[in-house]
């Protein structure tokens, strides 16, 4: 095996004052206030890939806010091949809830990573963040590398499968802090003190900025929307349990009543994702060469900007997952005031109160309802958008995850 020091991740520059005017100036004070004690220490976050997910997306935003706010914070990737990242696709999917655990093998592939990785880890360290189950049994492996520890568990564990959360609880029971999004995500066993703490978007990054019409109309046109018809727009991964293909029957229905309308997916390719390619394949499939559904990702130049311009522009936004640890997509959908509709599953009914700030729903036939309510109906969707932007403003932006992180920071135990 290869042995590589762990991948610093570069991160850019982000000041807390420019917030003030979108949270409001009692919060950026709270957050100073428990910033101060906390100055000069160093934090490290520790995932499994830099780009191409949540995780990703929410990191590259708190780091450089943790910095502006006096700590010594720092992002490393951890070091893997495709078997570890085979493995650990199958392990993230087992803890939400699929049939197959690891073979022997995968898990021994796992724990021999964990190994490497525990080892290159530099000491130092005043805080350990270790974000979702790839490299979770590095704590047990390194413990002096680290004053305290936090895991930081981003997918849904309220089903697992019970041999893969009975091999994973002895890694990540023993953090002397964890971090959840939901209460009933946190398994039984966990010894140390449990944070329940949904993620956030950051409402200043290119994707989440307020985008000119104009703008959004011209970047889905090239992209070969008709932007005079309407669109159904899901941004998301190319996952089984985000369920593309069920949107894509959504649609059918709702063609058959309305047929101009237009279905956009669009999703991005994680390098922690070696089964997002197949899925991509299998999306495509059974699109069935529709000219009218526009299967886009990473690789098609669609950035940030791109996914801002499509969840703009678009009529109706669909998140319609059947597992879902929280949705930062459905958070994005409702900062820009568009009528949403979510799977009623995980952490979306946090983002998402059905009937007032957009609608939840279970099955294919439930979203082409809802989809065929609010096309009819544009002044609902008016009145759902700007109730969902409110109450993601209110919950879930950045700085309000910077204070739970800053709180977090600053109770953690010694181990």
């Amino acid at each position: 095996m290869c042995f590589v020091m762990l991948q610093k991740v570069q991160i850019g520059t982000k000041e807390l004052q420019d917030y003030a005017s979108i949270v409001g100036r009692d919060m950026i004070e709270e957050i100073r206030e428990l910033a101060k004690p906390l100055e000069g220490k160093k934090v490290l976050h520790l995932s499994a890939t830099a780009y191409g997910g949540g995780v990703s997306e929410i990191l590259y935003t708190i780091l450089p806010l943790m910095r502006d706010v006096g700590l010594d914070a720092e992002w490393q990737v951890i070091y893997g091949r495709d078997d570890f990242f085979s493995a650990t696709k199958l392990l993230h999917n087992a803890l939400q809830g699929a049939p197959t655990d690891l073979s022997d093998e995968q898990w021994a592939t796992w724990r021999r990573y964990n190994e490497l990785n525990a080892r290159e880890l530099a000491p130092g360290w005043d805080t350990c963040i270790v974000h979702d189950p790839q490299p979770a049994a590095i704590h047990g492996l390194a413990k002096d590398k680290a004053k305290s520890w936090v895991w930081r568990c981003h997918i849904d564990l309220s089903t697992p499968n019970p041999d893969t959360i009975a091999h994973l609880l002895p890694e990540i029971a023993d953090y002397p802090q964890s971090v959840f999004h939901m209460q009933q995500y946190v398994p039984d066993g966990m010894k140390g003190k449990v944070n329940i703490v949904p993620p956030a978007i950051d409402p200043l990054a290119p994707k989440n900025m307020v985008f000119p019409p104009t703008e959004a109309t011209y970047i889905c046109d090239q992209f070969g929307i008709d932007t005079k018809r309407p669109l159904l727009c899901q941004v998301s991964r190319f996952d089984p349990w985000k369920d593309p293909l069920g949107v894509i029957d959504a649609y059918r229905i709702v063609k058959q009543e309305i047929p101009d309308v237009q279905l956009a997916l669009v999703g991005s390719m994680a390098s922690d994702d070696p089964e997002g390619w197949d899925f991509f394949n299998a999306t495509v499939t059974h699109a069935g060469g529709d000219p009218d559904i526009h299967i886009l990702n990473n690789f098609n130049n669609v950035g940030s900007i791109e996914v801002n311009a499509f969840q703009s522009f678009a009529d109706v936004l669909i998140q319609k997952s059947t597992r879902e640890g929280f949705g930062l997509t459905v958070s994005e959908g409702l900062w820009k005031a568009r009528p949403f509709i979510g799977g009623d599953v995980g952490g979306i009914p946090l983002q998402v109160t059905d009937g007032e700030t957009g609608y939840l729903v279970q099955t294919a036939e439930q979203c082409a309802a809802r989809s065929l309510e609010l096309l009819r109906d544009p002044q609902l969707g008016i009145d759902l958008g700007l109730a969902g932007k409110e109450h993601v403003r209110k919950h879930f932006l950045s700085p309000r995850l910077l204070r739970d992180w800053l709180r977090i920071i600053g109770e953690a135990p010694v181990g």
